[in-house]
């Protein structure tokens, strides 16, 4: 939590009716945020000063796996979720189904703003292509629940608003069970330590970071091979003007030669990249 002190005693409050302990990080905050968790029956981990919602979510990690519990649930001190969705997201976790449970803020009654609608839209997708188990409906979503085996498998690495993309791409490649409930979220109470268009390029940037280390035949490959296909019907088109006229389109030529060098080049490191990440899962 960051500076959340209006929100914060009432989102502990209705939360300890539902798990045996709860914990508030407070990032740095500059208002009374530890103050008002402490007085709700919080236990508050402090940070000095302001560090990411990934080094919060760390903090957090690391404490509850000293606990052992069956489940840590993370949310926002915002009161963009609501607590009492605790026992219905917690449930697959509890019943052995699920290692990973991702709240689903989506449908007409969602209340999300239309930009949020896009933009997590566009997110989803991007962290689609960083993995081969499929599209999630809300890969954002910051309300969570992890099981124990999840809690001792994962670190959290990424110290900004990207560890939630990062902590879900290193739960599929670790072939966690996954699964979604559908939530309850607020959009009227302006919370947000980040701006959406922020919180998208950061996202976006880690997104980009993962899938080149986790998937570089598919992030090379993929668009090193539509440069070389380019490259192929370019140059036909090239070769028939020369034909036809006697004269030679440099212009064309040139491109066809760009193309088909950088194509080259990025599939041939798609190939050796991938070689490398089997050889070194392999070990």
């Amino acid at each position: 939590a960051f500076n959340e002190g209006p929100t914060i005693g009432s989102v502990v409050l209705r939360a300890k009716q539902y798990a045996e302990e709860v914990v508030v990080v407070d990032d740095g905050s500059t208002d009374d945020t530890a103050e008002i968790a402490s007085l709700a029956g919080a236990h508050v981990i402090q940070h000095a000063r302001n560090l990411g919602k990934g080094t919060a979510i760390r903090s957090a990690w690391l404490f509850a796996r000293e606990r052992h519990p069956e489940a840590l649930v993370l949310l926002d001190g915002d009161h963009q979720h609501d607590p009492k969705d605790i026992p219905r997201i917690v449930e697959p976790i509890l019943a052995g189904k699920a290692d990973v449970v991702l709240g689903v803020r989506w449908g007409k009654t969602s209340g999300m703003p239309l930009y949020r609608r896009v933009g997590k839209r566009a997110l989803d997708y991007a962290t689609a292509a960083a993995t081969k188990n499929g599209m999630l409906t809300d890969s954002q979503c910051g309300f969570r629940v992890f099981s124990r085996r999840a809690l001792e498998s994962l670190e959290p690495s990424e110290s900004g608003i990207s560890v939630e993309s990062q902590i879900l791409l290193e739960a599929q490649e670790r072939n966690l069970r996954i699964e979604e409930v559908s939530i309850e979220s607020r959009y009227d109470l302006d919370g947000s330590t980040y701006g959406p268009a922020k919180h998208g390029m950061e996202v976006l940037a880690t997104v980009i970071q993962l899938v080149s280390e986790k998937r570089p035949l598919f992030f090379f490959g993929i668009p090193g091979g539509i440069l070389l296909v380019s490259a192929f019907v370019l140059g036909v088109f090239t070769i028939t003007i020369y034909y036809r006229t006697g004269v030679l389109a440099v212009g064309y030529a040139f491109v066809v030669q760009l193309f088909a060098i950088v194509g080259s080049l990025a599939v041939f490191t798609g190939v050796t990249l991938n070689a490398v990440k089997r050889m070194i899962k392999s070990r």
